[in-house]
Order: structure tokens, then C-alpha cells, then sequence
């Protein structure tokens, strides 16, 4: 009998989440630890498929199938293939580090961590969902907890952030909830079923009408220009590990649930309309790091860093070829990666000056050496330095844009620049110069934050030195999916 490591992966933050719910308040060390092992077993599940997927083999692996409503046509049916599986790394990497660097929460630990954990049960389930029905509670299981993580635990105008977080995803999977339903009921066949829609031939006028709600109701939650004014707020508003989640995975799922539903169901559509999405996503790039550069606030600096970065991911989609998929998706790990350092080095500067504005700071390098040097491989990685994985996606998405439209490839190398200059320019103020007097006594970094740091930036060097065991994996999902809206 298989091993079904995806419900495995899925699941053991809910029965994490459960065994905390029984917990004292009191027992805080308990609670943490069960956080940990959930999560750990599934980052380790993560790691295991992804190197147990046949790449040689390719399609959907690992899959499991049930019957679950039959008389809607739901069924709870889950696998990975080259695109979903490595996200399904990346939330397992960003799950534990991020509880590993929450350990020192004591403000209501036990609701926060199981809030902390159904998120991310959520998130696996997007990504592993091949029932649409299935797909769209998980994506809503993922969304609605931000709310209250971040209106308790956050800081800086939190309900406000978590209210306009809120609001603007609810709006936007509204719409592309719509757009599925009536997919499914103009296909004829009674079910939700990713696989069996698509091989409905949807004609050219319904697919040029559906696609856009659906592509952009989820792209909200990719930050797509002019929707991304939520991200920002909730990036600053949001405590250390939800920040993580928010931008290194949440974000990502939304333009992964953008193109695995939008162009793969609707690809006729997507050749009409993505022509025109891609200004919007020059924008994204543009603008977002030109408003970061702008900033005081480390978490703002990331937050339209965020929003910029994005920008590459949607760019890749609309390229519809197989350099810019495989960038894409390259963009969604290395990025997830990378602002989940981010915001781990913020957070734990942050516990420690009680400051996140800039020129408040300096000198950190001498106090906080590790927390120094990953913040330096995020920043070199979000520059698009080579031997760092944001290279090997940037370049990609880079030249599919180039060979399709290459006026947009130009207009994006303003963002690349912009970009080095605010990270080169941060980086200096937060952690060299003179250190102030007043952090000559900060506590030193803690052997589980250093623990989450440096796995978090194995990954993101890892995979930029020897990217070919990521990319054989993404190349097989690029190449089917093509193959499939052709």
C-alpha cells in the first residue's frame, strides 16, 4: 500500500492544532513543541516528495482520490506534479522555520499556534488539490485565520491591515468562485474535478469571458498591481511568522491557484487576455520597487519588495512559453524563500532594538552576526546575483518576456536596478556603520532563530548553486501544462 504523504502532509498541522486546543494555556513549552513536531513532520514530508517525484516520469504523482460529496461531484482528490510539488517544499520550509522563530511568543501561545497551523493546512491543501470544490475551501481555510493573527497579535494599525487583508481576498476569491461555478455547471459534467474539466472544450467566447474573473479574482492574493494595496499593510501589520507565511506562501498561492485554474481550464482566454495583464505585472515590477526604495519602515521595504518580485511570477504566466512557466514557478520558491528570511531578520531585530525604522538603526552585524549575514543572502538572491536562486528564476522569467514581448524584458530592467540599489542601500544602514549606544546590550541571536536561518538559506543557495534537481522537477509540470492548452 502507498504512503499518502500528501494527506500526511496536510492533516498533521491539524492534528497539531487540536492537540494544542487540549493544552493548558499554561503549558507554553508543551505547546510550542507540538507546533514543532507537526510542522516538522510536515516540512520533512515535504522534502521527501519532492525528491520520491519521478521527474523522468513526470504528471501527477502521489495521488489520492475518495468520493467525498457525490452528489455535488466533490471528491477529496489531491496529487502534485512539477508546478505544485515544489510549493509544497516551500510551505513545509516556511511553516517550521516560522515556528521555530516564534518561540519565544508568550501573548496567547495556544491560540495563536493552532490559528498559526490551520493556515497552513490551507495552503498544502491549495497546492494539492485537483477538486475545485476542495481547492476553494482550502484556499478559504488559509485566508480567514490571517484575519485574526494578525488583529491580535499584530502591531502597527493591525485591524485596519487585517480588515483590508480580509476584504480585499474574500472579494476576490468571490469572483473566482463565480467563475468556477459556472464553469462547472456550462461543462455539462457534474463534477469539480480539475482533470475532467479540462478536457471540456470550452468554446473561445465563454473561455474570453470567464477567464478574466477568475484570473484576477485569484491574482488579489498575488498582489497583482492595482490590487495589491492590501499586501503591504498586512505584511507590516503581522507578526514575525505570519509575515513569513504571508509572503513567502500566501502570495504564491494565489497566482499558482491563477494558473492552475485560469490557463489550464481556459487557455484560449488566457492567449487573449494575458497580452494585456503582462502591462499590469511591468507595472507590478516597476512600481513596487521603486515604492520600497522610498521606504523608512524595514517591513514597508520588504512588503512593496513583495509586491515587485510578484511581478516576475505573473510576467512568467503570461509568456505562456517554457522558459517563462519554469520562471514562474522558479520565482514562487526563490521568493518564498527569500521574504521568509526577510522577514525572520526583521522580526528578530525588531524583538530586540524594539525599532523597525531604518535610520534608527546601524552596526547590528556586531550583536546579530547570523541574522547579518542571512538577511545579506536574501538581499544578494532578491538582486539576482548568480549562485543564488533568485538568479536562475529571474533570468528565466527574463528571457521568455524577452522573446514575447520584449519591450516589457526592457522596462523590467528598471526594477532589477532599483531593486540592488534599496537592497545594497538597507542592507549597509541596518547592520554596518557605527553601532548606536543604545544596542550595545541586545541579546544574542538564539540557537533555534539561528537554526531557522540557516535552513532557510540552505535552500535558497542550495538551489542556486545545483538548481537542476528544481528545475528537472518544474520542467516536467511546465512542459504537460503546455502540452495540455496547445
Amino acid at each position: 500500500m502507498n504512503l499518502p504523504i500528501l494527506s500526511i502532509i496536510m492533516f498533521s498541522p491539524v492534528v497539531g492544532a487540536l492537540i494544542i486546543l487540549a493544552l493548558p494555556e499554561d503549558r507554553h513549552t508543551d505547546i510550542k513543541a507540538t507546533a514543532a513536531v507537526a510542522s516538522f513532520i510536515s516540512c520533512l514530508g515535504s522534502i521527501y516528495a519532492f525528491f520520491a517525484y519521478d521527474h523522468t516520469l513526470g504528471g501527477i504523482q502521489f495521488e489520492e482520490q475518495m468520493r467525498w460529496i457525490p452528489g455535488l461531484g466533490v471528491s477529496y482528490h489531491v496529487g502534485v506534479d512539477g508546478i505544485s510539488l515544489p510549493l509544497v517544499l516551500l510551505t513545509g520550509i516556511i511553516i517550521f522555520s516560522g515556528v521555530l522563530v516564534s518561540w519565544v511568543r508568550d501573548h496567547r501561545p495556544r491560540e495563536f499556534f493552532a490559528m498559526l497551523l490551520l493556515l497552513v493546512t490551507g495552503v498544502f491543501g491549495t497546492f494539492v488539490a485537483l477538486d475545485l470544490f476542495l481547492l476553494f475551501v482550502c484556499y478559504e481555510l488559509a485566508v480567514l485565520p490571517m484575519y485574526l493573527l494578525i488583529g491580535i497579535w499584530g502591531t502597527t494599525r493591525k485591524e485596519y491591515a487585517a480588515m483590508k487583508l480580509t476584504l480585499y481576498l474574500l472579494v476576490g476569491s468571490s469572483l473566482a468562485l463565480a467563475g468556477v461555478l459556472v464553469a462547472s455547471v456550462a461543462s455539462g459534467l457534474g463534477t469539480f474535478d480539475l482533470l475532467e474539466l479540462a478536457k471540456v472544450n470550452f468554446g473561445p467566447a465563454f473561455q474570453a469571458a470567464i477567464f478574466l474573473p477568475i484570473f484576477i479574482g485569484f491574482d488579489v492574493l498575488g498582489g497583482l498591481w492595482p490590487l495589491h494595496t492590501w499586501s503591504p499593510d498586512g505584511h507590516v501589520a503581522a507578526p514575525t511568522a505570519v509575515s513569513m507565511l504571508h509572503a513567502g506562501v500566501l502570495m504564491k498561492m494565489g497566482a499558482y491557484a491563477a494558473l492552475r485554474v485560469g490557463v489550464f481550464l481556459f487557455p484560449d482566454g488566457a492567449r487573449q487576455w494575458l497580452p494585456w495583464i503582462i502591462i499590469l505585472t511591468a507595472v507590478n515590477v516597476v512600481y513596487g520597487a521603486t515604492v520600497a526604495f522610498a521606504q523608512r519602515d524595514i517591513k514597508y521595504v520588504i512588503g512593496y519588495s513583495s509586491v515587485s518580485h510578484m511581478g516576475y511570477v505573473t510576467m512568467g504566466v503570461a509568456t505562456l512559453s517554457q522558459i517563462g512557466l519554469a520562471g514562474a514557478t522558479m520565482q514562487m520558491f526563490s521568493h518564498g524563500i527569500m521574504t521568509g528570511i526577510f522577514f525572520a531578520a526583521v522580526g528578530l531585530v525588531y524583538r530586540r532594538t524594539h525599532t523597525r525604522q531604518i535610520p534608527e538603526l546601524g552596526g547590528l552585524v556586531r550583536k546579530l552576526p547570523f541574522v547579518a549575514v542571512a538577511f545579506i543572502i536574501a538581499g544578494l538572491s532578491s538582486m539576482g546575483m548568480p549562485g543564488f536562486s533568485g538568479f536562475v528564476a529571474e533570468f528565466q522569467v527574463l528571457m521568455g518576456v524577452w522573446h514575447t514581448y520584449p519591450i516589457i524584458a526592457v522596462i523590467s530592467l528598471v526594477g532589477v536596478v532599483v531593486t540592488a540599489a534599496y537592497i545594497l542601500r538597507f542592507t549597509y544602514m541596518i547592520f554596518f556603520g557605527p553601532l548606536k549606544e543604545e544596542f550595545q546590550d541586545i541579546p544574542p541571536t538564539s540557537t533555534l532563530e539561528k537554526v531557522a536561518l540557516m535552513f532557510m538559506c540552505a535552500f535558497i543557495v542550495g538551489f542556486g548553486v545545483l538548481p537542476q534537481p528544481m528545475l528537472a522537477v518544474i520542467q516536467t509540470g511546465v512542459s504537460e501544462l503546455l502540452a495540455a492548452i496547445r
